[in-house]
């Protein structure tokens, strides 16, 4: 990659990043009244929260989506193929079927966030610690359990809600779409340590990054533990989505919507940079569209439903412009 190319891509990068701030700016102070300062500090009490949960979550899908695409040499596919999005709607649909929707897990939000991550991120570990070295480190196999698990997981949620009471149905409801609008600020620290945690971890995995994109035999010939290396960030992949998923609920469509905006517009080999362009295409997306819910349509639509239907349309244009070339 030649020395121009590497500048424009940093100016682009400059670019979303004062459009992410412009955002995060107007999401903090639209609407606000900063003449009356206990009116200012309220409104940055319920606001704050959210627009660090939003950049949380589009940092670990950002990251997670390109990753992921990497690994598996495909950038059409995304992290919830591996099926956290339906464990976390299974979990949840469990717990208000056999515990009811009065428990402490379902009241308590720390705890709720904590069973989230913990089930999500043994389910990870064992599984596809399990399957990747019985399926002799074949990356592909383990994508297509991750479908099936999906699939199966998906019908044992929709068995239990089609026998559940239907007024506890109506308070789970809430809890399976993703939503910005009720925060619990007390596990966003939580959230950051697991994030630091499962980064720091793999960092030199992170490092190897375009290295294994050459192949397996290129990356072993130059001393890379191919195997070892895919592994640990598979795993650390579902952790990233684990944490997320638990933090806002699923978001099926934003990975592939934001990895592949990053690949297009920074065109480069260099996962640094498409990491963090992908993840500021998420808190434009998360952020902006968060905005446009509170202050244009009244919460009347979440920001997830937006996501979903410009994700499906996205990936059908990805589609035929694949299939052109």
């Amino acid at each position: 990659m030649n020395l121009a190319a590497v500048r424009a891509n940093r100016t682009k990068l400059l670019v979303l990043t004062a459009l992410v701030l412009l955002c995060a700016a107007g999401y903090l102070l639209v609407e606000v009244n900063l003449h009356n300062p206990k009116l200012f500090a309220y409104a940055m009490k319920l606001r704050t929260p959210k627009l660090i949960v939003m950049l949380l979550t589009a940092f670990a899908i950002g990251g997670a989506s390109i990753v992921f695409q990497s690994i598996i040499n495909n950038t059409i596919v995304t992290p919830c193929l591996l099926g956290m999005n339906s464990l976390y709607t299974l979990i949840h649909t469990a717990v208000v079927f056999f515990l009811g929707s009065g428990s402490a897990i379902v009241l308590n939000a720390n705890l709720a966030f904590g069973v989230d991550v913990v089930l999500m991120g043994l389910t990870a570990t064992v599984i596809y610690s399990w399957i990747f070295q019985k399926t002799r480190h074949n990356v592909l196999y383990v994508l297509l359990v991750g479908t099936v698990l999906t699939s199966f997981f998906g019908s044992i949620q929709t068995t239990l809600t089609r026998v559940m009471d239907p007024n506890e149905y109506d308070t789970l409801l809430t809890t399976l779409v993703a939503s910005f609008s009720n925060i619990n600020s007390e596990i966003i620290l939580f959230a950051v340590v697991l994030l630091a945690a499962v980064t720091f971890a793999l960092r030199r995995e992170l490092a190897l990054l375009d290295v294994l994109t050459l192949g397996k035999a290129q990356a072993i010939n130059l001393g890379v533990d191919y195997d070892k290396c895919i592994r640990r960030l598979l795993l650390g992949v579902t952790l990233y989505i684990a944490v997320a998923t638990a933090l806002v609920g699923p978001i099926s469509f934003l990975g592939l919507i934001i990895a592949n905006l990053s690949r297009q517009l920074l065109k480069t080999y260099r996962h640094s940079q498409l990491i963090l362009g992908s993840a500021l295409f998420g808190m434009l997306v998360l952020v902006g569209g968060q905005l446009l819910v509170e202050h244009v349509y009244s919460y009347a639509i979440p920001v997830s439903v937006f996501i979903t239907v410009g994700g499906g349309l996205y990936f059908l244009y990805l589609l035929l412009t694949r299939k052109k070339v």
